[in-house]
């Protein structure tokens, strides 16, 4: 696209976005959200940026391939789900460490895999969208 309105508009909305994605994420053990609908919100953000300026420019923001952000969000969500197998707790089990974190609150294991699932969405997202866009 070569509006220019567009264009700037993707330049304030690309880091808006991805920080409400990070909100969105760190809420959702708590509350609605997570790490899917954070991972959503990032692939988006990306989306637009690669419909006003390309998918060149694009991809040379994100510096790697959305593809190996699936392989390393699934080692994180198997690993929190089987971390509690290790201490004797059964697997899927919530372990949280003993103090809050500042700004965070409360972390276990949940945002473990909550990140993972945000990873494994973005890069799901993103290589079906940069695949589609590429091919046209």
């Amino acid at each position: 696209m070569k509006s220019l309105i567009f264009k700037t508009a993707s330049t304030y909305l690309l880091p808006l976005l991805l920080l409400f994605s990070i909100f969105i994420l760190l809420r959702g053990h708590y509350l609605p959200g997570g790490g899917f609908v954070g991972g959503l919100i990032a692939a988006i953000a990306f989306l637009i940026h690669s419909f006003a300026f390309g998918l060149k420019e694009t991809q040379s923001i994100i510096k790697i391939n959305p593809g190996y952000l699936m392989p390393i969000g699934l080692v994180f969500a198997i690993g929190a789900a089987i971390a509690p197998f290790f201490i004797g707790a059964p697997i899927l089990k919530g372990l949280w460490f003993e103090e809050p974190f500042k700004f965070i609150g409360m972390v276990g294991s949940a945002l473990f895999f909550d990140i993972g699932v945000y990873l494994v969405v973005i890069g799901a997202t993103l290589t079906i969208m940069f695949s589609i866009t590429d091919t046209v």
